[in-house]
């Protein structure tokens, strides 16, 4: 495997972690306030992602950055194209840190009470916002022969236009209800008590809507029937584990699910990174926005020298912190 193919490889590995480990963060997120009932019962489901969701995030970061200097053309077209989403993708992250670190820092119900719906409201924002990017991302972006992305109505239109397709309409959906079936599916895995049956139960009905979205998705053409019909498979079953309280088979199909579907999209043109919608000949390809040889060699040094200690930290972390949180009340 030559270097392009390696560091493509490593950002497809950086966007699946991202979207799995960050994915249940914006379910638990949105979630919390819908399955507690009272400001103990949703602090349990938000004591749940305390001590990994800033480690989460990690991989963002990663994907990013890694974009920048392995595929820079890539980047700069992807990002300079769709700024405007990206920025609000930001914004909706840096409210959630907000409500995270700030929830238990006063001692009021009602001061929770606005985090948590702080925290609700910008989960549900990310995840649609991120499903709404990478659906358009799917369908192909208006990109010129200059690598840069044309659109009518100056660059405000540029940066937003693509997201009123309805393919990022329908990656928006399907952002939103795959996360909260993340996590709940994790919810179920990591709580005892009411917050966990409720998870238990809100589960199947959330794999219910994914299934709906997806279905509509092949009616419109943007999913092969075969394709659709193996995801509503898969999603009937996540159901019922989670229904019948295999939490942990639960959660692990709905992983695989959102691994499979960054997987499907990152890699369904390879070697095209960015398909255009003007013309096949303006597509960006791995060959075309790879770097230099002398700078993907620098960051692969880079990259064995941190990557590792990065994965093993994480997993060390979540090692530590792998008992259930109880939601209801416990004797001291």
């Amino acid at each position: 495997m030559d270097l392009v193919t390696l560091w493509f490889a490593l950002i497809v590995l950086c966007w699946v972690l991202f979207f799995v480990l960050e994915g249940f963060d914006f379910g638990v997120g949105m979630l919390a306030p819908i399955l507690g009932r009272g400001s103990d019962q949703r602090g349990a489901a938000v004591r749940t992602i305390g001590p990994v969701w800033d480690g989460n995030e990690v991989w963002l970061v990663a994907a990013i950055g890694v974009m920048f200097a392995a595929f820079p053309d890539w980047y700069a077209a992807l990002l300079s194209g769709m700024y405007l989403p990206f920025v609000l993708i930001l914004l909706t992250l840096a409210v959630r840190g907000v409500a995270l670190e700030f929830r238990g820092k006063k001692d009021d119900a009602g001061w929770r009470r606005r985090c948590d719906l702080a925290l609700a409201g910008s989960s549900v924002a990310a995840a649609a916002l991120f499903g709404g990017v990478f659906g358009a991302f799917a369908g192909g972006l208006p990109l010129g022969a200059d690598g840069e992305v044309a659109a009518t109505g100056g660059a405000l239109a540029r940066s937003t236009a693509a997201l009123g397709t309805p393919a990022a309409l329908l990656g928006a959906a399907a952002g939103v209800l795959i996360a909260g079936l993340l996590g709940a599916t994790y919810l179920g895995l990591r709580t005892t008590g009411p917050v966990r049956h409720r998870a238990r139960a809100t589960a199947p009905v959330l794999a219910c809507g994914l299934g709906v979205v997806v279905l509509l998705a092949a009616l419109t053409g943007h999913l092969p029937l075969p394709v659709a019909a193996g995801g509503i498979a898969a999603l009937v079953l996540i159901g019922v584990l989670a229904r019948a309280g295999r939490e942990a088979l639960a959660f692990t199909g709905a992983a695989l699910v959102v691994a499979a579907v960054t997987v499907a999209i990152l890699v369904a043109d390879f070697p095209v990174l960015l398909a255009s919608s003007l013309d096949p000949a303006f597509s960006l390809t791995v060959d075309t926005a790879a770097a230099s040889p002398v700078a993907l060699r620098t960051i692969t040094i880079a990259g064995v020298l941190t990557l590792p200690g990065v994965i093993a930290y994480q997993a060390f972390a979540y090692w530590v912190f792998r008992k259930r949180v109880a939601s209801e009340p416990v004797p001291t």
